[in-house]
């Protein structure tokens, strides 16, 4: 086991967006990653001021007009694909080695030992993919080691849910045959099959098809809040069975059992879906998946220096040491060593 010398234990994170920030900042904005930031959850000041040692930094695609679910052209999302992983490289390149992309575990707890941070190319929807995966096979080479088949629209792969409260995640079709080779294609090159977003019928292909660990970066508990996006404790058993993993989200809309958007949120109802976690799936398979800078988040938390208090929390709840660690990082090694073939 690796062991980590410091007084913050480190984070690694199974969701952020703050690629959005850096490839969409608006013209004449004063925003850089590189410099503390009083806005937006996730700067490298902050990051390693908190301990956060990396994680799951999302390409996400964002819509073409008012309706968010509505399918997106995939040439269109395959060009912001590239803006938006150059913006991941121009990062490293720029960072001085204090920020990198990592392609293999040994790389990714190199970042945690070292206390910079490991960042896993994560595309959030599978829109730049084409029906024949070729352009799978070319992000795989430039990184690419984690895809949620689907956002909450519907694509060439399957169907995403909508964000509606209250409801079941049993909306809509499974996943096409484009999907299911799209599945079976990512255990043979080794890149993580993202359930968040995804509908139940879809879930269930996946069950089906892959080899591989169940994992949902960034999801919580729809037995405490019934909300579209949340997990069913039938699907919390079968990534318990199949040793996979969820990620506990942030966002106060999927964790208030009213869904409501509100910031003044305790970090109670966070602490009361990771014991249900915990409790259904077993400590080894939860961690964190914060979905910071895509989400309205706790004032309790606020951004990325809030990590340390949800840990102190955590521990004043009752979690030992190793047990904090393994939400923390540990478990996401662990997953990550059952999927990953480099």
């Amino acid at each position: 086991m690796m062991s980590v010398d410091s007084a913050l234990i480190p984070v690694l994170d199974g969701h952020n967006d703050v690629l959005l920030r850096v490839a969409y900042r608006q013209e004449g904005e004063d925003y850089s990653f590189f410099l503390e930031n009083q806005d937006g959850h996730l700067d490298l000041p902050r990051a390693k001021a908190a301990g956060f040692a990396g994680g799951f930094f999302a390409i996400y695609i964002p819509p073409v007009s008012d309706d968010s679910h509505a399918p997106l052209d995939r040439y269109y999302a395959l060009d912001q694909a590239m803006l938006i992983s150059s913006c991941l490289f121009q990062l490293e390149r720029q960072s001085g080695g204090e920020l990198k992309v990592v392609q293999d575990v040994g790389e990714l707890e190199g970042q945690v030992k070292s206390g910079r941070i490991g960042a896993i190319m994560h595309m959030e929807g599978a829109e730049p993919i084409d029906e024949d995966l070729h352009a799978l096979e070319v992000f795989y080479r430039a990184g690419l080691r984690s895809i949620g088949i689907v956002w909450s629209r519907p694509n060439a792969f399957g169907y995403g849910v909508p964000f509606v409260f209250p409801s079941t995640p049993d909306i809509g079709p499974g996943l096409t045959d484009a999907g299911k080779r799209l599945v079976k294609a990512c255990n043979e090159l080794g890149i993580l099959v993202d359930v968040s977003h995804l509908n139940e019928a879809g879930f269930w292909d996946v069950v089906k098809i892959s080899e591989a660990p169940i994992v949902a970066t960034h999801s919580n508990v729809h037995a405490i809040c019934p909300v579209s996006r949340n997990l069913t404790d039938r699907q919390l058993d079968a990534i318990k069975d199949s040793d996979g993993m969820v990620g506990l989200n942030f966002a106060v809309a999927f964790l208030r059992p009213d869904g409501k958007r509100i910031a003044d949120t305790p970090i109670d109802i966070m602490i009361r879906h990771i014991d249900y976690l915990v409790e259904r799936v077993g400590i080894d398979r939860v961690g964190l998946g914060s979905d910071f800078d895509g989400a309205l988040i706790s004032s309790h938390i606020s951004d990325v220096t809030g990590l340390p208090k949800l840990l102190n929390a955590l521990r004043e709840h009752g979690y030992s040491q190793e047990e904090l660690e393994k939400m923390a990082f540990r478990n996401w090694l662990r997953v990550l060593k059952l999927t990953w073939k480099s």
